[in-house]
């Protein structure tokens, strides 16, 4: 045990590879990273603030967009500020406790995100599905309890990964090969074994990613199948309307996970260097552009949003 800690002390910071063998991409990501991270802040503070001011968006589809949005503020505070330091940096380092803060932050807005989307399919099930009973079934008291949920459940989990992982010895190479330290990357410079964090992500992975996604398709089965049974074609497209933009959100946000970690690794040497840069594009694109996109699609495919952002813009040419 006293081995153990002594070799953990040896290690009192990380070195953050990310793009340094890339030194002509770092000023071009630098430009293109911030824009993106500008957007970012706009997009979503801008939903976050008409979710607010605007009394016709006092719904709990609205309320969990604004969680949305707030999560993806804080998810790309936690890394992106990191990431745009590194690009301008020589030497990209980031002590102990600053690594275990930002892997915490990732992780919980990760975990939170992945329940938070199967919260709001399953408000658009009951709203397609069970118009009549919606007011009841979500309630204020069932929304609320249902966003705060989300948070406690994602804020549960990367606290037990967090300290699971900075628990371990770290002994010898300190670089990571990753513009922050996501999890997995930390993990492999472990000098203990790491077993029982490996079982314990795997259970996180079934329960937060998993159970979600098989929750989110039972739900759009069920909406799809109750769209097909309206006789009017206008009737199935203004229920369509209502969840598309959510069906959109949900498919960029798997769909990058899934692509991110489902792809076959390669055994050839050159192959490997370029799917290492393949990998850390992938990431950013998960990182930064999937926030990004999450209110231009919602301000592209909803009415009522595009109605509110209007009169918010009204509402501040009248005060100056």
């Amino acid at each position: 045990m006293e081995s153990n800690n002594q070799t953990s002390s040896l290690v009192s910071g990380f070195i953050l590879l990310g793009l340094s063998a890339h030194p002509k991409l770092e000023k071009t990501f630098f430009v293109l990273i911030l824009l993106m991270y500008l957007v970012i802040l706009l997009g979503n503070g801008v939903l976050i603030l008409v979710t607010i001011l605007d009394s016709h968006l006092h719904t709990p589809m609205y309320f969990f967009l604004g969680n949305l949005s707030f999560l993806d503020i804080c998810y790309t505070t936690s890394s992106v500020p990191l990431i745009l330091d590194s690009f301008l940096t020589p030497r990209k380092t980031i002590s102990f406790s600053g690594c275990a803060v930002q892997m915490f932050l990732s992780f919980a807005m990760g975990a939170t995100e992945c329940v938070l989307l199967s919260m709001m399919a399953f408000d658009r099930y009951v709203a397609i599905c069970n118009p009549l009973r919606y007011p009841v079934v979500m309630s204020k008291a069932a929304y609320v309890p249902m966003a705060a949920g989300s948070w406690a459940g994602g804020i549960t989990a990367s606290m037990v990964q967090t300290s699971l992982a900075m628990k371990l010895p770290f002994c010898g190479d300190n670089v990571i090969n990753h513009f922050t330290c996501e999890i997995l990357a930390v993990l492999k410079l472990a000098c203990a074994d790491i077993s029982i964090n490996v079982i314990s992500m795997g259970v996180t992975n079934i329960i937060f990613l998993g159970i979600p996604v098989i929750f989110i398709s039972f739900s759009y089965v069920f909406i799809l199948v109750t769209i097909l049974r309206i006789p009017s074609a206008e009737g199935r497209k203004k229920a369509f309307s209502t969840c598309s933009a959510h069906l959109t959100v949900v498919i960029v946000f798997y769909g990058t996970i899934l692509f991110m970690y489902g792809k076959p690794k390669s055994k050839d040497p050159l192959g490997a260097d370029k799917q290492d840069l393949a990998d850390k594009l992938i990431s950013l694109f998960y990182g930064v552009v999937t926030p990004m996109l999450n209110p231009i699609i919602y301000s592209l495919r909803n009415k009522d949003v595009r109605a509110a952002v209007r009169n918010l813009v009204v509402l501040k040419k009248s005060f100056t």
